[in-house]
């Protein structure tokens, strides 16, 4: 264990980043007041003994707001990565593997790809109520064709191997030969792929939720909470100061991770190092 951390010790410090702040919003509602809790007498206090990260021009606890904001982007992070992971292996795996879609299915995802998710967040958020759900969609339609493009590449550069023509020649059925040959070398970039999804998964939803188009007002979110308060942040910058902080410290660590495994399941990038 001690040899693999000072090999990888952003995966370390990734993960330990991440574990903190998976505890902190776990515990959320056990460890701090209701994070809607108007307290007007107490509007825009700096932080102090009764409030850790001061008040916001509401009088809410940010610090309760804060905890509870990782709770949103954790959840989209995680779900956005699962989902298109999940619905890009098995149509990149078809893609690459079977020449007959590849060219339809490919140029369909070039459409869209050109998609943006912001754009189409505000679309769907129009014609359906805000709703953490509808953010979940709208960012992982873009992120699918990024995975399945990843995949392709990785199936036809593996179906040219000469234990792939072997098993083909024994007569092994192309199913067979993509789940027990071809769909182990796919894990690797993968999981790294995964990694930097929920990033940007993260930072979308923090600029959907701060242009309102994201996750109900109500809900406490680090975009909204820098939304509400940007008009004070002069007055009171912890309101910004706290979520920012968060949000940052949050994609690091994802990165840290990211950039950790690439080199530790890159072999050819092992070795060198």
């Amino acid at each position: 264990m001690k040899r693999f951390a000072r090999r990888n010790p952003t995966i370390v410090i990734g993960a330990i980043l991440l574990i903190l702040v998976a505890l902190a919003a776990i515990a959320a509602p056990w460890v701090t007041g209701d994070p809607q809790l108007l307290t007007p007498n107490d509007r825009l206090q700096s932080p102090n003994a009764n409030y850790w990260l001061g008040t916001d021009h509401l009088g809410r606890d940010v610090y309760a707001r804060t905890l509870h904001g990782a709770r949103i982007s954790l959840l989209v992070g995680l779900t956005v990565a699962a989902l298109s992971v999940a619905i890009g292996l098995f149509i990149g795996l078809a893609a690459g593997y079977w020449r007959r879609v590849d060219t339809l299915v490919m140029r369909f995802m070039d459409g869209l790809m050109s998609i943006p998710a912001i754009l189409l967040a505000i679309a769907l958020v129009s014609l359906n109520k805000a709703s953490v759900f509808i953010v979940i969609v709208a960012i992982t339609i873009p992120e699918i064709p990024r995975v399945v493009r990843l995949v392709r590449s990785v199936v036809l550069t593996v179906r040219e191997m000469p234990y792939i023509e072997a098993a083909v020649s024994g007569g092994s059925r192309g199913g067979k030969i993509v789940i027990r040959h071809i769909l182990p070398s796919t894990v690797a970039p993968l999981i790294v792929q995964a990694t930097y999804i929920a990033a940007s998964a993260i930072l979308i939803e923090a600029g959907l939720s701060f242009l309102g188009a994201g996750v109900p007002p109500e809900i406490p979110t680090w975009g909204n909470m820098i939304a509400q308060s940007r008009l004070f942040v002069a007055r009171a910058p912890w309101t910004v100061f706290a979520p920012g902080t968060a949000l940052a410290l949050v994609i690091l660590a994802v990165n840290l991770v990211g950039d950790g495994l690439r080199d530790f399941l890159d072999v050819r990038l092992a070795r060198r190092m």
